[in-house]
């Protein structure tokens, strides 16, 4: 069984470095409330409840797991409603029956999977047929996808998922879907605007912010942010304080499990 990346270490600034803004949270909310079937559903790698606690306070019945304590201590000190319950457990051994939910999801988890397949395999097994899975695989967007893949060309394996690696597309998760009789139905975006710049985020990198930098030794951490910000400064020009690609859009797949 593989291991599953533990948020333990970043739960104190993950509010902070992460889309936090209600606009985008409602719209992804809406997105899940229309996509997944009516009935409890699950959230996988729920972290501090940015999605669970409103998707509840809509009145869904939520369920949501994290390897992470400290994660899900920042979530309660949100005084989540009463309509989300939350356990300490792993996504590829899930302590639920089969069919217990009308639907399941999860954003931004499945690279922090070792055995990922076996996380999908399970929220298949947990979600009733005919049911719907939903995953934001995450990956950045836009030209922040391109400064992050700058990084893990300097870095090498150290900066690369442990799980799910999308960096050459989605074929091995929708395949991975297809082997437990799921489809995907189709691939759904939200809005997103980053209110961020180069300059915070080699600082937010330096800081090990990011999950891609937390197996990576000091000094290579180091000499890459300083190459990858003259990269940064030849292709983007000198200031890297100013806004950096305010729109960066979430891709969600959205997959039906079969009778």
């Amino acid at each position: 069984m593989g291991r599953s990346l533990s948020f333990d270490r970043a739960a104190e600034v993950y509010d902070r470095t992460r889309v936090t803004d209600p606009r985008e949270i409602a719209a992804a909310i809406d997105l899940l409330a229309s996509v997944l079937p009516p009935g409890p559903v699950l959230e996988i790698g729920v972290g501090t409840g940015a999605l669970a606690i409103p998707l509840a306070g809509h009145g869904r019945r939520v369920v949501g797991l994290d390897v992470s304590t400290q994660m899900l201590a920042r979530l309660a000190a949100k005084g989540p409603p009463a309509g989300l319950d939350v356990l300490v457990a792993d996504a590829t051994r899930l302590p639920v029956r089969d069919g217990a939910f009308a639907g399941g999801y999860g954003r931004w988890v499945l690279h922090l999977i070792e055995a990922w397949p076996d996380a999908v395999r399970e929220l298949c097994r947990v979600v009733r047929r005919p049911g719907t899975v939903v995953v934001e695989p995450g990956g950045y967007s836009g030209q922040w996808r391109t400064v992050w893949l700058r990084f893990v060309e300097e870095l090498g394996p150290a900066a690369a998922p442990i799980g799910l690696d999308v960096r050459g597309g989605y074929a091995d998760l929708d395949a991975a879907f297809a082997s437990c009789g799921g489809t995907l139905r189709e691939v759904a975006s939200t809005a997103s605007s980053v209110d961020s710049s180069l300059a915070r985020f080699f600082t937010e990198v330096a800081e090990r912010s990011y999950s891609w930098t937390w197996r990576v030794a000091d000094d290579d951490l180091a000499s890459a942010i300083e190459t990858v910000r003259r990269w940064a400064v030849e292709r983007y020009g000198p200031d890297l304080d100013a806004r950096f690609d305010a729109d960066a859009p979430h891709r969600w797949r959205v997959y039906d499990l079969g009778n």
